[in-house]
């Protein structure tokens, strides 16, 4: 019982699976709404609902981007636990305010408290961060590259079930509040198990003489400049690949795909999917191409796929584009399993 304590995998198949309802309710919600308003004109309610998203995603990770930074500094001096259980805290906050957005019909600007709320606590930044961090400390150095590959992995399968669900979710009682409220209970699920249940490992005192005795001899890590490449390459990469995706989810809820609820859950779970793809991915290509390799192979198939789907007029096309970006996932992995075998465990933690 004292192993499963401190594995953070449970935390990610909650999370992952409320945060898969919480994305479907939230681009049905402000869709719907949109439609209202722009009076049935589906382009019109395009425009409005992809720039609400697109303010909304930004308000979080502006805010997240400045929260992190002193998050990270608390963590160091009160352990790790903060990375993950703030997080989720602002993450619960937001669906409850959806919650509220779908019963009382308010205003789609009260939507942006929610995301302020969890952009300050963290948003996704910190809470991948404590999540990455947790499993690099619980893991010796020859294995980390599989522990943080079997992270993605966990969170890949619990979107696909997650996707399937949520589409026949939302059309139980009224306008998906079913969804909604079960998305927040999972959140509450997986807060719980963070505060209270999971074990936070750090690094033994004979672990950290040892450190800082080969650090005295030899640096870690000293290529900060090809460290800050490697990280300008993962946040360039991540705002394509996520600013793609925001703008599908609200493509394919107007003509000609006009995805309903359960289709709008069946491209969720394809494109959870492409996480559970390139984890096999790795573990059969990583040997004959490399590191280098499956970057590349990854960034080829997410940019050929985003192609193809510039041309989904009929969901065939849409799913054989989701086909082809089955190892779109896979460079970010590879290159934090490298961040985390270059810099030691305590480094990689900050």
């Amino acid at each position: 019982m004292g192993g499963f304590l401190t594995l953070v995998e449970p935390v990610v198949i909650i999370n992952t699976v409320g945060s898969c309802f919480y994305d479907t309710a939230l681009d049905l919600s402000v869709y719907k709404r949109a439609l209202e308003l722009a009076e049935g004109q589906s382009d019109q309610a395009q425009a409005l609902a992809s720039h609400f998203l697109l303010l909304h995603n930004c308000l979080v990770s502006l805010l997240s981007f400045i929260s992190t930074t002193f998050l990270g500094w608390l963590a160091d001096r009160c352990g790790p636990r903060v990375l993950l259980v703030l997080p989720q805290i602002g993450s619960v906050a937001s669906k409850s305010l959806l919650l509220a957005f779908v019963l009382l019909r308010l205003p789609l600007a009260v939507l942006y408290a929610g995301a302020a709320v969890h952009g300050l606590l963290g948003g996704s930044a910190a809470y991948w961060g404590g999540v990455f961090s947790q499993a690099a400390l619980s893991s010796g150095q020859e294995r980390r590259s599989l522990k943080l590959s079997t992270v993605d992995f966990c969170s890949g399968v619990a979107g696909v079930v997650g996707g399937l669900l949520s589409g026949f979710l939302y059309q139980v009682g009224q306008s998906g509040v079913a969804l909604i409220a079960t998305s927040a209970l999972l959140c509450v699920g997986g807060l719980l198990y963070s505060a209270f249940l999971l074990s936070y490992p750090r690094p033994s005192s004979g672990e950290g003489v040892s450190q800082s005795a080969q650090s005295q001899q030899e640096p870690v890590w000293t290529d900060w400049r090809g460290v800050a490449l490697v990280f300008a390459a993962m946040a360039l990469f991540d705002l394509g690949m996520s600013g793609a995706e925001d703008v599908l989810c609200l493509y394919v809820q107007k003509p000609p795909l006009s995805w309903d609820s359960i289709w709008l859950g069946y491209g969720s779970a394809a494109t959870n999917g492409m996480y559970v793809t390139s984890f096999l991915g790795v573990l059969v290509l990583s040997r004959p191409l490399g590191d280098k390799g499956l970057i590349l192979l990854g960034i080829v198939s997410n940019c050929t796929g985003m192609a193809i789907m510039a041309f989904a007029t009929q969901n065939w096309v849409y799913f054989f584009a989701r086909g082809i970006m089955m190892f779109a996932c896979i460079p970010m992995p590879t290159i934090r399993s490298q961040l985390s075998k270059t810099l030691d465990a305590q480094l990689y933690v900050t």
